[in-house]
């Protein structure tokens, strides 16, 4: 299995494990400032991003077609089967990521369309997964949620802080 592949199942299996501790009324909690988005709109947001990856059609992938069900935000078990589709699909689909795809997305401008390969779409989704993890752990503080992954949400390449004693 492609390394990529490998490093987002990695990644999104946090999710699982995550979804697994969290009832639906913290899932759904969308009472911390200063954005007030909830730990399952990061969790629909993040699952969206592989979703339409794993829709492109004609090597072209819409990035601004999300499905954005909103079921997923506040059922942990709804999201649960949201996840278990989109691992399976990485799980099975075999990506040539050498192969060009035009990905639209819209950066703040309108919508444009973007050369990329898929090897640097499924990477820069792992990187966006991570980044929401950051956010989520952001809200678990402040809802006193406690999850035992010292690298959950940290970026690989981010270097470890030493507490000394």
């Amino acid at each position: 299995m492609n390394l990529i592949i490998q490093s987002t199942l990695k990644t999104l299996q946090k999710s699982q494990i995550l979804l697994g501790n969290l009832s639906n009324a913290q899932l759904c909690d969308a009472s911390v400032s200063p954005y007030y988005s909830s730990i399952g709109c990061h969790i629909r947001h993040i699952l969206d991003f592989y979703d339409c990856i794993l829709n492109a059609k004609d090597g072209k992938v819409d990035l601004t077609a999300r499905s954005r069900n909103k079921a997923v935000e506040c059922d942990c078990g709804c999201a649960q089967d949201y996840l278990s589709d989109i691992l399976g699909s990485l799980n099975s689909i075999a990506f040539n990521m050498e192969e060009a795809v035009l990905v639209t997305d819209d950066l703040g401008l309108g919508k444009t369309e973007i050369p990329y390969t898929y090897g640097s779409l499924l990477a820069q989704a792992n990187s966006h997964t991570i980044h929401h993890y950051a956010i989520i752990n952001y809200i678990f503080d402040s809802l006193g949620i406690v999850i035992n992954d010292s690298d959950f949400g940290y970026n690989p390449t981010t270097p470890k802080q030493i507490l000394e004693e």
